[in-house]
């Protein structure tokens, strides 16, 4: 199984949350992973390109192989910090 999803990292929960609600006020998921997110994949607007199931984080993972298609996901915690994921698609 694989997927696409973009994700913003952050530091804590509560700069994971607030970014969540500019989203849901039309915030562009892009835009602010450029501004946000500390991964590298911020400069391309968060893209984390397509991946196999089982190569991310497991709480990353199970949010992009269980969680639903084209909905903002999150906060996720892993190791690194916290998660918001947009999915694209799986298949």
């Amino acid at each position: 199984m694989k997927a696409a999803a973009l994700h913003i990292l952050v530091k804590n929960r509560h700069e994971c949350e607030a970014l969540k609600v500019k989203l849901a006020k039309g915030a562009h998921f892009g835009e602010l992973a450029r501004r946000h997110s500390l991964c590298p994949s911020g400069k391309k607007g968060g893209d984390l390109g397509e991946f196999r199931k089982g190569q991310m984080a497991k709480p990353f993972d199970d949010a992009v192989f269980k969680g639903e298609v084209l909905t903002v996901l999150g906060p996720i915690k892993t190791q690194f910090g916290f998660h918001l994921i947009k999915v694209l698609y799986r298949s």
